[in-house]
């Protein structure tokens, strides 16, 4: 997929998972079985143990099943590390001006990190695509849509504070699609062997998000 479809992609599921799983091994069966709830948006973050690695096994397994990218970005060589690995998305949780071209030059579609109107609107003059606005927990939905007054035409993200009960809040702000973390796929879960309440999690965030765009 070019970046355009990625994005358009991005939009159709309207939600990524953020993961930040406790080793190589369980964050792949945390992935199988977010996948198994029909969560089809994976961010494996580069906090992660051998994260690239994990990307590499998820894009074989999964191929285009899934749209797949690499997060937490916050060095330059990252962006083709990731884009080697197999990721279709790149996303960073800041704005800094090197890691953004770097991350834009990989040729993905590139999420940058803001909070600030200054931030959001430098993010998107360095060419980002979408706007992760992190952390989405400290203003919540009524930050994004005081944001959307000036900045009406760029397409935003937040991460941070999503959960299957404010889900449709988010969504009424105008934002492409949100990034979910602890509230859909908890690492603790996965380290007692719980796949069974990720799954029931993942099917719960994807019917929330399709209710909230009807």
């Amino acid at each position: 997929m070019n970046k355009v479809e990625v994005l358009e992609k991005v939009k159709e599921l309207g939600l990524l998972a953020v993961i930040r799983g406790p080793s190589a091994e369980l964050t792949v069966k945390m992935v199988e079985a977010l996948v198994a709830g029909g969560v089809l948006g994976i961010e494996i973050t580069y906090s992660t143990p051998n994260a690239e690695e994990v990307v590499r096994i998820l894009s074989q397994t999964f191929g285009s099943k899934i749209v797949l990218g690499m997060g937490t970005l916050t060095k330059p060589e990252q962006a083709n590390s990731a884009k080697a690995a197999g990721a279709n998305f790149i996303v960073s949780p800041v704005c800094e001006a090197a890691l953004v071209k770097s991350m834009v030059d990989s040729g993905l579609l590139t999420m940058a990190g803001a909070f600030t109107p200054t931030e959001v609107l430098q993010a998107y003059h360095l060419g980002a695509d979408v706007i992760k606005i992190f952390p989405g927990s400290l203003g919540g939905p009524a930050y994004i849509k005081a944001l959307k007054g000036p900045f009406p035409y760029i397409p935003m993200m937040p991460t941070g504070g999503v959960s299957a009960n404010n889900v449709a809040e988010w969504f009424s702000t105008g934002v492409v699609a949100v990034g979910a973390g602890s509230e859909l796929c908890p690492p603790q879960l996965a380290k007692e062997g719980k796949f069974d309440e990720i799954t029931r999690r993942a099917a719960e965030f994807v019917q929330v998000v399709k209710s909230a765009r009807v």
